[in-house]
C-alpha cells in the first residue's frame, strides 16, 4: 500500500520482523491499542471547541469509535484463533510517553494536542500495518493489516481536519510539526519486541 504520511523517521522492515517474532503478543497489543482509540474517540466528543456547533464534531468522533471497536473485535477474534486470550493488563510506552508534552490546562491548546497525538498515533499504526502486511506470509495477519490499514489512514487525516476546527491552520501546522519532531525523538527510543509501537534497535 503507498503511503503519504509525514512522519519524521520511517521504520526499517527490520521493525516487522521483530514483531512478528511473537503473533501472539503482537496482536494482543494491538487489541488494546484499538481499545485505547476507541475509547480516546468517545472522550473527545462532547469536547467540541465554542462557539461551534456539536451535531458534525461528534459524528464523526462518534464514527471513529464505532471503528475502532470493530476492529479490537477483529483483532480479539484472530488472537482467540490463534490460541491467544486478551491480557488483563496493559502498557504503552510509546503512548505514555507522547501524552506527557501535552500542554494540560491550556484549553484549546490542550484539546489541539489531544487531536494531533490521535493523528500521530494513527499515522504511525497505518505505516506499521503496511509493514506488516508486506513481511507475513501468515495470511489471517495480512488480510488483517491490510484491511485496517486505509481505516487507519482515515483517522490521521480525520483529527488533523478537527485539528483546525480548534485553531488557526497557521498554530495547527506550527504546533503539528513540533510534535512531529517529539515523536521521532520517541519512537526511535522504544524498546524492541512484539508490540504495534515499539523500536527496532536491538
Amino acid at each position: 500500500m503507498e503511503l503519504e504520511l509525514p512522519l519524521k523517521v520511517t521504520t526499517p522492515a527490520s521493525w516487522a520482523h521483530l514483531a512478528l517474532a511473537d503473533p501472539i503478543i503482537l496482536l494482543n497489543d494491538h487489541a488494546y491499542l484499538e481499545k485505547k482509540a476507541a475509547s480516546n474517540a468517545m472522550e473527545l466528543l462532547n469536547r467540541w471547541p465554542a462557539p461551534r456547533q456539536p451535531k458534525r464534531w461528534v459524528s464523526i468522533l462518534a464514527g471513529i469509535s464505532r471503528d475502532e471497536t470493530a476492529h479490537l473485535a477483529q483483532v480479539v477474534r484472530l488472537l482467540g484463533r490463534k490460541g491467544g486470550e486478551l491480557s488483563r493488563t496493559h502498557s504503552n510506552p510509546y503512548a505514555t510517553a507522547l501524552h506527557k508534552h501535552i500542554r494540560k490546562g491550556l484549553g484549546t491548546g490542550e484539546l489541539l494536542d489531544r487531536l494531533l497525538i490521535s493523528a500521530l498515533i494513527e499515522a504511525r499504526s497505518c505505516e506499521r500495518f503496511s509493514l506488516l502486511e508486506e513481511n507475513t506470509d501468515d495470511l489471517d495477519l495480512r488480510r488483517l493489516y491490510r484491511g485496517l490499514g486505509q481505516s487507519e489512514l482515515g483517522h490521521f487525516k480525520v483529527f488533523l481536519i478537527l485539528g483546525n476546527e480548534v485553531m488557526s491552520e497557521k498554530e495547527v501546522n506550527l504546533r503539528w510539526n513540533e510534535w512531529l519532531e517529539i515523536e521521532k525523538e520517541i519512537i526511535q527510543a522504544q524498546a524492541p519486541g512484539p508490540r504495534m509501537h515499539s523500536g527496532w534497535i536491538v
